[in-house]
């Protein structure tokens, strides 16, 4: 059953999954930059979830998700990405469009309406940026790569985050590094030097810098639906 939080409840949980994947434990102050808040403002926050043993917070070492905030962190996620589908499958919004409006009412959408739009968008396995949706109830979503990490020979479809610069996006799309693409690493230079891809029989070369801001799902991971 899905946990009752609030709005900015369920932001912070899905900011210490994200952030707290990488650095384990995360402080308040990291936090309160990242969501554009006051520390006293997270603070609270911070200890209504902590009481309803959604986090452990030591004053000193930041917050930590428990198993049931892993949970809850992952079906807030998993929510958003279903209403971004939604906004782009049935009402047409480009997929760097469905990530700002998906913010705005799924929060408030009932766990029945969010189990019927994923039977109606025919139980899709990833969202409009290509990041995969979920089963309900899991605490996990398996990391992708950067696209960098790849070598020669390595074969992968992309994702692009929501949060990637619209100069970006132009870019990618001018060369068809649109999400759930396919391509292939045909070169590597090194001393982080730039991929050369093959993207719809097409070269294209992609700078290191570029290339750590997409993330991937190998061939490996077709085979896995999380």
């Amino acid at each position: 059953m899905r946990v009752a939080l609030s709005k900015s409840e369920n932001e912070l949980l899905k900011s210490i999954y994200r952030q707290g994947r990488d650095n384990g434990r995360v402080h308040t102050g990291v936090l309160a930059d990242l969501l554009g808040v006051a520390p006293g403002t997270i603070t609270a926050v911070v200890k209504r979830l902590a009481e309803r043993n959604l986090l452990d917070h030591n004053p000193y070492r930041g917050v930590e998700l428990t198993q049931a905030g892993r949970r809850a962190a992952v079906a807030v996620m998993r929510r958003h990405r279903i209403v971004e589908r939604f906004l782009s499958d049935m009402l047409g919004y480009a997929w760097n469009e469905a990530d700002r409006l998906a913010g705005s009412f799924e929060h408030h959408l009932p766990q029945e309406v969010e189990d019927r739009l994923y039977v109606a968008l025919d139980r899709p396995a990833s969202c409009p940026h290509g990041f995969p949706i979920p089963p309900p109830d899991v605490a996990e979503i398996p990391e992708m790569p950067p696209l960098y990490s790849l070598e020669p020979g390595d074969v992968a479809t992309i994702a692009v985050p929501g949060s990637t610069d619209a100069s970006v996006v132009e870019f990618l799309g001018a060369m068809g590094l649109r999400p759930s693409v396919r391509v292939e690493v045909k070169e590597k230079h090194p001393f982080d030097g730039p991929l050369v891809l093959e993207v719809d029989g097409h070269m294209r070369t992609v700078s290191e810098k570029v290339a750590r801001q997409i993330f991937v799902k190998t061939e490996e991971l077709f085979e896995e639906r999380i």
